[in-house]
């Protein structure tokens, strides 16, 4: 795949369907790569064993037995043996698709009316996608290029698309194979009975969509490997798609559905991501095969414009403390103070508005766990993904009859969590009376962290002590460490940040308030995390592990100076992070003399 931002004029690249193709790079004058080998075509024969081998030689009285139908030294194959001997043929040998030599397979000329302001590619060679400007109306679009079929072309993909499911509905596949191989497989076996001089570049383009509809997301599949993209929304029939780029934030594309086509779409993703959805029952949350979240209504009985959906893109590497460092989400300091936390035992909850990156934090602070510590966490739909192997991820199901039967929330999930004895629960977002035996496992020893809907400490307090969570005030005392994060601008781009780290310290003998203590703050001015308080979660933990002042800042130092370390060598993989991090909890004087750090 190409990095974001590579310009791609008019050309092709890397494979992306099956075995057969070759892949090559760009921009042009970059020597192309040998690419993957060949599918496994050739000849398709029915292989004899060795107990096959032995079957021929019978005893005599066996071969006085044969009838004079049979012939002598011959095998008799059972009777599926020989339908398939019989349907069995020779498979053609296609020549892999080169770009080079049978061209490019998709193209653009821009667009009249608007001027191009970026392209890259999102699955090469097959889809790019182009960042068109209206200069007269200030709009942005979002092109998408997939290649075009043309007469004959079309006429072909949709009666190999029809021949291809009769073939699929017959076919006992091995559960353990390849669905895109199959896919690729069964496509040129069609091909091959239509006995046709088909052009490899086209044979290309027929693969492509064959593969992006049987197995991909059809239309959305380019947006859904664009990995700039953080949410895609249908907003209603004959409405273009809409979606939050990275870099062009809200921004309409060229893709659109009709009334049957979104319908049917919907239906499709809701069976994919094993959930039902009806018109009497319109609504649906889920968690899509690749993880991203979901949610989708049918037909015009709740959503006035028609279908609609919203998908949360799924990351296929979950972000780490180095990435919430290298974006100023947080300072290396306020990790290193959180990891200290966090690795003795302080429960902590990260607080903030839609999309301000509350399961972001959580997942990556998650980290900082140690490697084999008992965790448990609960969600609506899977979006914290750990490296730690005694790890039970727990979702929450809903009812299988119309009077709630079956049906497992995230009470019912936390009450059964508290029975298997978890040093770390994670909750993924608290806002009902699960929070309340959230904060009774607090209260009795249990680590647990978990995100809310609150701009402010004021407000996430007010409400945690109102219904419907109603967690008595003495329970929030319990609480060690609340996380504010917030979605602002930053010169003109959006960026989230973690505008206060705040611990809980008591409650105010006189007044009954909750009394709360600044640690760090963001200054917009300058737009650091700053330093602000002295931290009781710090001496306690100084306290319980019998450091003196000076020992407790050498260790937050330390700390702090790995995560330097990291963002200074360009280190983000997570594997590696994870590996340094748990291997600092075991040997911290062994990880320090290899980073080199004194």
């Amino acid at each position: 795949m190409a990095s974001d931002g590579v310009a791609v004029p008019n050309m092709v690249g890397e494979d992306s369907i099956g075995d057969a193709f070759k892949e090559s790079g760009i921009p042009p004058g970059v020597d192309t790569e040998t690419g993957k080998e060949k599918s496994g075509n050739g000849s398709d024969t029915v292989k004899i064993t060795k107990e096959d081998l032995l079957n021929d030689f019978k005893s005599e009285t066996e071969k006085h037995r044969r009838t004079p139908d049979e012939t002598p030294g011959k095998e008799k194959l059972p009777l599926k043996k020989k339908l398939e001997t019989l349907f069995k043929k020779k498979e053609v040998e296609f020549e892999p698709y080169d770009p080079e030599k049978h061209g490019p397979l998709i193209s653009f000329d821009g667009m009249d009316g608007y001027e191009e302001t970026d392209r890259y590619w999102v699955n090469e060679p097959y889809a790019f996608v182009v960042i068109l400007h209206n200069t007269d109306r200030d709009d942005l679009l979002y092109q998408v290029v997939e290649p075009r079929l043309v007469g004959l072309e079309r006429e072909f993909l949709e009666e190999i698309r029809s021949r291809l499911r009769d073939v699929l509905l017959v076919e006992d596949e091995e559960e353990e194979e390849n669905k895109e191989e199959i896919l690729v497989k069964k496509v040129k076996s069609l091909v091959q009975d239509y006995a046709i001089d088909i052009d490899i570049a086209t044979l290309e383009k027929i693969l492509y969509y064959i593969v992006r509809d049987f197995i991909g997301f059809g239309k959305l599949d380019p947006l859904m490997h664009d990995s700039n993209i953080e949410d895609v929304s249908a907003n209603g029939y004959d409405i273009p798609i809409y979606l939050y780029h990275k870099q062009y934030l809200n921004i309409p594309t060229s893709v659109m559905y009709g009334e049957e086509e979104l319908d049917s779409f919907i239906i499709r993703l809701a069976q994919r991501s094993g959930k039902h959805i009806s018109i009497a029952e319109p609504m649906v949350d889920a968690a899509m095969p690749d993880g991203s979240r979901i949610q989708m209504t049918l037909g015009e009985a709740v959503t006035a414009h028609g279908s609609t959906f919203t998908i949360r893109k799924f990351k296929d590497v979950p972000i780490t403390p180095i990435d919430l460092v290298n974006w100023n989400t947080f300072s290396s300091e306020a990790m290193a103070y959180l990891w200290l936390c966090i690795e003795n035992n302080k429960s902590l909850i990260f607080a903030g508005g839609t999309a301000s990156g509350k399961t972001s934090s959580l997942n990556a602070v998650a980290l900082f766990m140690p490697e084999k510590a008992k965790i448990i966490t609960l969600e609506d739909t899977r979006e914290l993904q750990l490296p730690h192997p005694n790890w039970i991820p727990g979702v929450t199901r809903d009812a299988f009859t119309a009077d709630n039967r079956g049906a497992i929330d995230m009470y019912e999930l936390l009450r059964g969590a508290l029975r298997q004895r978890p040093e770390f629960l994670l909750v993924g977002e608290v806002r009902g009376k699960e929070a309340l035996t959230l904060f009774q496992a607090m209260s009795t020893g249990h680590t647990t962290f978990s995100t809310m809907h609150a701009d402010s400490v004021a407000s996430a307090i007010h409400r945690l002590e109102n219904p419907p969570i109603s967690v008595p005030r003495t329970m929030i005392e319990a609480l060690d460490i609340m996380s504010i994060q917030s979605q602002i601008y930053v010169k003109g781009k959006r960026a989230r940040r973690s505008v206060k780290i705040v611990e809980i310290t008591d409650i105010d003998p006189t007044t009954r308030n909750i009394r709360t203590n600044d640690i760090f703050a963001w200054n917009p001015a300058k737009d650091v995390i700053e330093r602000v308080g002295e931290s009781k979660a710090l001496r306690d933990i100084m306290i319980r592990r019998g450091w003196t002042v000076q020992e407790l800042k050498k260790e937050l130092a330390y700390r702090q100076k790995i995560f330097e370390y990291l963002m200074h060598n360009d280190v983000t993989d997570f594997d590696v992070i994870a590996t340094i991090i748990h291997a600092y909890q075991s040997a911290p004087e062994k990880v320090l003399q290899k980073l080199g750090i004194e």
